[in-house]
């Protein structure tokens, strides 16, 4: 027997007492779990976010909405960056502190190839939501983060988290916010695997850097 008759032969056995005509919307799902690990205020979900994305080695800033230009010319500055990718939904006013001479803006178009973003040297993005007590931030391919390939192949990621309306204490909470049919990203640090004997490598999925701003305001 292959292994996909054993796999078969077993969903076969498992699922012998349901009626045909059945649909999973007939059998209702208890649903009665928790939504949250613990009462927070909003101030300690966002440390929360911060602690747990500091945690999984991204590196967190905060500003408020008037010093984050100035922020994100600093971080590009510090990479040393000459080109970057625009989303085409996002805010001229974020990049307007950046010096387009010493900073090239590369659209997100669909001709732009896996090689061509390999040799851009950051993407600034926001973002759908972010959940505090998994430290993750979850793109959409909203206007103001592009196709998903832009977040995954340059090296370096700015991505901008509005506070606190973009964030949420738990999964549950953010799976209520997000559409499935949409091309959903969930990024937790930076890019890292451990599966050549347990040495981590970082970049290999995804950007090396994952730079995330929280603006209040």
């Amino acid at each position: 027997m292959s292994s996909r008759d054993l796999v078969l032969a077993r969903v076969r056995r498992a699922l012998a007492d349901v009626p045909r005509a059945e649909r999973p919307s007939d059998a209702p799902v208890n649903r009665d779990y928790l939504r949250t690990h613990g009462d927070r205020t909003t101030e300690q979900t966002v440390d929360l976010l911060a602690e747990n994305l500091a945690d999984y080695r991204a590196i967190v800033h905060r500003t408020d909405a008037a010093g984050l230009p100035t922020l994100i010319a600093r971080l590009l500055a510090g990479r040393g960056a000459t080109s970057v990718v625009v989303p085409p939904g996002l805010s001229a006013e974020w990049l307007s502190a950046t010096d387009a001479a010493e900073v090239a803006r590369i659209a997100d178009t669909p001709e732009l190839t896996p090689h061509d973003l390999d040799a851009v040297s950051s993407v600034v993005t926001g973002c759908a939501v972010a959940v505090a007590e998994t430290g993750t931030v979850v793109l959409d391919a909203g206007p103001d983060q592009g196709r998903r390939r832009i977040t995954l192949v340059p090296d370096h990621h700015i991505c901008v988290i509005r506070v606190p309306e973009q964030v949420v204490d738990s999964v549950p909470q953010a799976l209520e916010r997000l559409a499935p049919e949409r091309p959903l990203t969930w990024i937790s640090g930076p890019s890292a695997t451990s599966d050549i004997e347990l040495d981590r490598v970082e970049g290999v999925h995804g950007p090396r850097t994952l730079e995330v701003v929280l603006v209040e305001g």
